[in-house]
């Protein structure tokens, strides 16, 4: 590539030299808080925040400070030596989520590995290894964390998995507990399944498998990937259920876009890792701990929690309002500013008619659109949101009555 960018340029560039993995439909290349521009200037409302990651937006001023800063002082060092901005983070998510400690790795993926050999080295003296997770749950794209997705279609090709993992059935207690073997070590379960469907986990579900776990001494683990950093109008997705996990990671909003993820651990598991047993050389840097600190003091500042909470049941309850006049239209669901529209019939022609219209929002589990906004976002920007939902309902289904 040579010279300004194109749309045609960018796609030969991506056709010659990156692997086929995504096919990314428009080519963005500028952001200001909850918008976005294409590189042939049309102006997008951002309600897919780079899956659910630009907790503050795009381009706000306190992340872009604290990276200016950050760059002119230390950027990486390893973690073979000790520097302040660790602690600091860890210790302010600490203040949200309860006494125990924090491991920092590069993404949610490694954040779930992680929680996944923290469990087994836990159990390990006891000849316990498996973890249960769910049907429609998403973990991640290493070998052990798609295993851990029960969802056959991201697990197809890579055979034989490792082994280790069980299934239970979403949302129902007495398939987890039929689940259990003598070596099954932990629970991992999402608050809310954002790949899965944008499906909350039933608080009551929640607190049986916390009743389970201390049954049967399993760990309770938490995949925060998606829910974490306020996003669903609490600090993290637990938080909904009145429960306390032993462990959960964390990513994605943490860093507000620069890569970070972690883990964080309950004072009784928070040393079973020791020098050798776990380590990453970029996790934890200067830089994305300086970044993940910007987002966390900017959100509690900003009250950004409660933002997520308002703002989400603002647009659940403007979705959930054209279910009644489109047929398509099924309900709206989530939790927060995780917000998804179910439809009766695949999704993408909606969440198409919907960018063209200049709102980004997601398709998943075929027949879901995804909205997850910043939780900058305000009320302005919601009801801009709902307008062109409207329009692309007009647009896709034209019985609805309504005019594009």
């Amino acid at each position: 590539m040579s010279g300004a960018p194109t749309a045609e340029s960018v796609r030969d560039g991506y056709a010659r030299y990156l692997m086929p993995t995504y096919a990314p439909s428009r080519t963005l290349v500028r952001g200001e808080g909850v918008r976005v521009w294409d590189v042939e200037g049309k102006e997008y409302l951002d309600f897919a925040a780079g899956v659910a990651v630009n907790t503050l937006g795009h381009a706000h001023p306190a992340l872009r400070q604290a990276l200016a800063d950050q760059a002119g002082v230390l950027i990486h060092v390893s973690n073979l030596y000790a520097h302040p901005w660790q602690p600091k983070l860890a210790e302010a998510i600490v203040r949200h989520a309860g006494p125990g400690k924090c491991f920092f790795c590069n993404s949610g993926a490694e954040a779930n590995e992680g929680l996944i050999k923290l469990a087994r080295l836990w159990g390990h003296a006891e000849g316990r290894y498996e973890v249960i997770s769910f049907t429609g749950s998403f973990h991640g794209r290493t070998l052990a964390t798609l295993t851990a997705t029960a969802q056959t279609k991201i697990q197809k090709g890579f055979d034989p998995l490792p082994e280790g993992f069980r299934y239970a059935e979403f949302n129902d207690l007495e398939s987890a507990r039929a689940a259990v073997t003598d070596k099954t070590v932990a629970v991992l379960v999402e608050a809310i399944q954002g790949e899965g469907g944008v499906r909350p986990a039933d608080p009551a579900f929640l607190r049986g498998l916390r009743a389970l776990c201390d049954e049967r001494r399993l760990l309770l683990m938490f995949d925060e990937i998606q829910a974490g950093i306020g996003r669903t109008g609490e600090w993290f997705g637990w938080q909904h259920a009145g429960v306390r996990p032993d462990a959960f990671s964390m990513a994605k909003g943490l860093g507000g876009g620069v890569p970070i993820g972690g883990i964080w651990a309950a004072p009784a598991i928070a040393d079973t890792f020791q020098p050798g047993n776990h380590a990453t050389t970029f996790g934890g840097t200067p830089l994305a701990c300086a970044a993940a600190l910007a987002v966390i003091h900017t959100v509690e500042a900003d009250d950004l929690v409660a933002n997520a909470r308002e703002r989400g049941r603002q647009l659940r309850e403007g979705l959930q309002s054209l279910a009644a006049d489109v047929e398509a239209i099924e309900c709206a669901r989530g939790l927060g500013l995780l917000s998804g529209l179910v439809l009766g019939e695949p999704a993408a022609p909606l969440a198409a008619a919907l960018a063209d219209r200049g709102l980004l929002a997601i398709p998943t589990a075929g027949n879901v659109v995804r909205f997850v906004p910043p939780l900058t976002v305000t009320s302005n920007q919601i009801q801009q949101a709902l307008d062109i939902v409207s329009a692309a309902c007009a647009a896709v289904w034209p019985k609805s009555g309504r005019t594009a």
